[in-house]
């Protein structure tokens, strides 16, 4: 790409993300259809422009560096180093991906299209085994080396053509970073019911200790030792509560602070998306090829995220493209129940 071309591609990028354009509008949209609440806040759209536009302009250039799709097919994994990788056969390609839902509605609802473009999602997982490795004009049958698989292929997110995919990821990111404002949004709310039901308990517990001078000691004028040490540790725990009550703001000012926890995340969305880049020299059989042994092999690049669903576990991704005559028939009826009985 040249520089005038870089350029005008960041150009193109700026004007997108601008306020009031209409990605952001968008995201906007999308942002209050996900928190309703939210549009009850005053000037909420123009509150959130900025920091829209912040996550859209770290996303969209997250997206922009994925490398362009690659054909999904058992013909291109004879000649395609990363398919080779993704899947042990040629045949478990198209096997695969036949077993997506999302692509065989986005099939059916596009019926004239030849091909779909999807985000192929995968579980990568490495083993230390011992082999033979060839060492010089040695070969040792003791080495340790480190295999590479990739299972759980998913294909969920489809498109007509790469460029819709790659917004739609845009969208779908930028939707994951709203759940996580709403996830804090939750956890603030639980912590001020928390707080309230704790401070009408010691305000109980307070007026008890207090209402304590009546008998003996209101005729003798004096304040058992253990009442007045229980007092203040009781008083010190009323500021405490109050303190952190009143950094959690007013009920009335709750849709305010909702917005405001949901623009902070927005404005760092470095902080909740982990992206990797992490380069694999495979063999044929998807060993690592260290330094130093002539093993041939192929240097990939992987793609790896975090899933929040999975405790933070990297799954690998990459963008594909699948013909509709490589999807296999659906299973029927008559099959999935014939596997129950075997």
């Amino acid at each position: 790409m040249s520089i005038l071309d870089r350029l005008f591609h960041r150009e193109c990028i700026s004007e997108k993300s601008a306020p009031g354009s209409a990605q952001v509008n968008d995201a906007i949209e999308r942002i209050a259809t996900l928190s309703p609440q939210l549009r009850l806040a005053e000037r909420y759209q123009e509150r959130l422009a900025a920091a829209v536009r912040t996550s859209l302009d770290y996303v969209g250039a997250l997206v922009n560096d994925m490398p362009p799709a690659r054909e999904a097919s058992a013909s291109a994994w004879t000649t395609d180093p990363y398919i080779q990788a993704f899947f042990a056969t040629p045949e478990d390609v198209p096997g695969a991906l036949s077993q997506s839902t999302e692509l065989r509605t986005h099939f059916d609802a596009n019926p004239v299209a030849n091909e779909a473009f999807a985000v192929l999602g995968m579980a990568m997982t490495e083993r230390r085994t011992f082999g033979v490795a060839q060492h010089g004009s040695t070969a040792r049958t003791d080495v340790q080396r480190t295999t590479v698989s990739f299972s759980d292929h998913r294909a969920r997110v489809c498109a007509s053509t790469e460029q819709t995919l790659r917004e739609e990821i845009v969208r779908r990111v930028v939707d994951q970073l709203v759940l996580v404002g709403l996830e804090r949004i939750g956890a603030d709310a639980s912590r001020r019911d928390e707080l309230e039901q704790e401070r009408a308990l010691l305000k109980t517990r307070l007026a008890l200790l207090q209402r304590q001078g009546s008998g003996m000691s209101a005729i003798l004028g004096a304040e058992p030792l253990s009442g007045l040490v229980e007092l203040a540790r009781l008083q010190t725990q009323m500021e405490e509560n109050d303190a952190e009550l009143a950094r959690l703001g007013l009920a009335t000012e709750a849709i305010d602070r909702r917005l405001k926890i949901i623009a902070d995340v927005l404005n760092s969305p470095a902080e909740h998306l982990h992206v990797l880049k992490r380069e694999l020299r495979l063999d044929r059989m998807n060993v690592i090829v260290e330094n130093g042994y002539a093993r041939e092999g192929t240097t990939i690049e992987l793609r790896l995220a975090s899933v929040p669903e999975t405790a933070g576990a990297m799954r690998a991704f990459a963008l594909v493209k699948f013909a509709r005559s490589d999807l296999l028939p659906a299973p029927s009826m008559v099959d999935e129940e014939r596997k129950f009985l075997i």
